[in-house]
């Protein structure tokens, strides 16, 4: 699995969820809502790395899945942008 992150999307972590050198942004699997698995959306917030199974860094800042929310993506890796209308995250898979 690989995360891809648009520059957009990067400057949208810096701004809407501050966050900052040395951080790190977990992207998760959360009950309800609607994504990749039927009654299942993905959710994001701070957190720090476990078990990663899929990081990408840019200016000393972790993005990563953890193994144990794999399943949910289903050998599908993610891409993350900003819908503009809306300025909230988008995510797709590949």
């Amino acid at each position: 699995m690989e995360i891809k992150i648009s520059e957009d999307a990067f400057k949208w972590f810096q701004e809407e969820m501050e966050v900052a050198e040395g951080e790190a942004v977990r992207f998760y699997v959360r009950y309800g809502g609607s994504g990749l698995q039927p009654g299942f959306s993905l959710g994001v917030t701070k957190d720090q790395p476990d078990e990663t199974a899929a990081e990408v860094e840019k200016d000393q800042v972790v993005y990563f899945v953890e193994q144990k929310d794999l399943w949910y993506f289903d050998s599908h890796n993610l891409t993350v942008t900003v819908n503009d209308e809306l300025d909230e995250l988008d995510y797709s898979y590949e």
